[in-house]
Order: structure tokens, then C-alpha cells, then sequence
């Protein structure tokens, strides 16, 4: 089992930036795929941003909304993501959450997820 525990979410004015965290615990992530996705009140939850397992090289890639504004990461020892959003606009308000899956390859599609975190409010003002 995996357990994910996001943090860093806020209120941030238009334009600004945040940084969220996914911490995993209960195994080590560093051989899962992982996602960052986020859920709109009143719409279905979408894909943000994603990486694969080091193993196959971390590469990244990115819903096209925050294509060159959102940066996804994994530290070193492979038990934490990140998700570096700048350029913040209203539009990015939105609970965000972490999620992890032990097929390699790459999807937006959150049912090829395991593994959710409880998720994080996001809220950009303007």
C-alpha cells in the first residue's frame, strides 16, 4: 500500500506562484508513475501533470492549460513529488491532488491510478 499526503496549497494572488508536495509513505515511490490532477468545483477532475518512475527516466509531461508554467519533480531519494506552479491564474483554482500508479508509460487518465492523496485547495484570486 501507498499512502500520499499532499501540502502546500493556499491563496495566492493572479500571477503568483506556489509550490505543492506529495509525500509517500508505506513504500517507495521511486519505481511508480505519478500524477498531478485537479477538481474544479462543479467539473470532473483532469489531469495536470506528469512523470514516470525513475527508472524509465522521470521524463514529464504536461496538460497543455499549464504547459510552460507548471514544472513536476521528484526528489532524489524518490519519495516526494513536487508540482511548481507560476503564472497562477484564476483558473487554476482547484483542489489538487497527488496519485501514484505501478504501470510504466504514460496517461492522463485518473482510473490508471492507484493510489490518490486526500488533496490540497488551491484558490488564485485576481
Amino acid at each position: 500500500q501507498v499512502q500520499l499526503v499532499e501540502s502546500g496549497g493556499g491563496l495566492v494572488q493572479a500571477g503568483g506562484y506556489l509550490r505543492l508536495s506529495c509525500a509517500a509513505s508505506g513504500r517507495t515511490i521511486s519505481n511508480f508513475a505519478m500524477g498531478w490532477f485537479r477538481q474544479a468545483p462543479g467539473k470532473e477532475r483532469e489531469f495536470v501533470a506528469g512523470i514516470s518512475d525513475r527508472w524509465s527516466g522521470a521524463f514529464t509531461y504536461y496538460a497543455d492549460s499549464v504547459k510552460g508554467r507548471f514544472t513536476i519533480s521528484r526528489d532524489g531519494a524518490g519519495n516526494t513529488v513536487y508540482l511548481q506552479m507560476n503564472s497562477m491564474n484564476p483558473e487554476d483554482t482547484a483542489v489538487y491532488y497527488c496519485a501514484a500508479r505501478g504501470s510504466p508509460g504514460r496517461t492522463t487518465s485518473p482510473a490508471q491510478y492507484a493510489y490518490w492523496g486526500q488533496g490540497t485547495q488551491v484558490t488564485v484570486s485576481s
